[in-house]
């Protein structure tokens, strides 16, 4: 029994070591470009130690995703919880932004879509990440940043589909995210704010 509970263990610990190896690699190559060789390679296990673990790619890939999301919203709750009003959480937001997409390969989050699974889960988080958007704006209402007569839930939706559009098109190749962010994701916050915010923008931008 004792001997059991060592090899769960051992397993238990293994799978997260290959978790996190196989997240450095997704991220830095992009989803498409990694084998389940190149995670056994870089951990210095044979491949059919993986496959004991994982039937396929897409498992393992699933499980990066969900410890990447959990990663995130580690990062949004701490950013939520410093700073001290909307406009705040919103630079704060860009710059880790910025550094996301200075290490970690855009073709990461593009070539997600391509596994069925883990875009019926994204699509559930989506749901959840709406539900997070509409109390950050009614908050920015309260505050007196954004403007009191604009349906939220539309907006939301029309900045889900700004993202998936840069994503989709892959503009990030031929833009900077300080370029998108400026021309893009300000731009469009811009509209949604009072005087008040229209200046706590321009001043982020400047």
């Amino acid at each position: 029994m004792q001997e059991n509970s060592e090899i769960s263990q051992y397993k238990l610990g293994l799978r997260d070591k290959i978790v996190e190896v196989a997240m450095n690699l997704f991220t830095k190559n992009g989803i498409r470009q990694v084998r389940m060789d190149d995670v056994a390679h870089e951990m210095g296990i044979s491949k059919r130690t993986i496959y004991e673990l994982y039937e396929k790619k897409e498992d393992l890939l699933y499980e990066v995703v969900l410890k990447h999301l959990e990663i995130r919203r580690a990062i949004n709750d701490d950013i939520h919880a410093r700073c001290h009003d909307v406009m705040e959480i919103l630079l704060a937001v860009y710059h880790q932004t910025v550094a996301d997409f200075k290490n970690i390969n855009p073709l990461f989050f593009s070539e997600m879509n391509r596994y069925p699974r883990i875009n019926q889960y994204l699509s559930e988080q989506n749901e959840k990440m709406r539900e997070d958007s509409q109390k950050f704006y009614e908050r920015g209402v309260d505050e007196g940043y954004f403007r009191g007569d604009v349906d939220y839930e539309m907006a939301g939706l029309l900045f889900d589909v700004m993202g998936e559009y840069i994503i989709q098109k892959q503009l990030y190749r031929k833009y900077s995210i300080e370029q998108l962010y400026k021309n893009i994701v300000f731009v469009s916050f811009r509209g949604l704010c009072t005087e008040k915010g229209i200046r706590a923008i321009d001043e982020m931008v400047e």
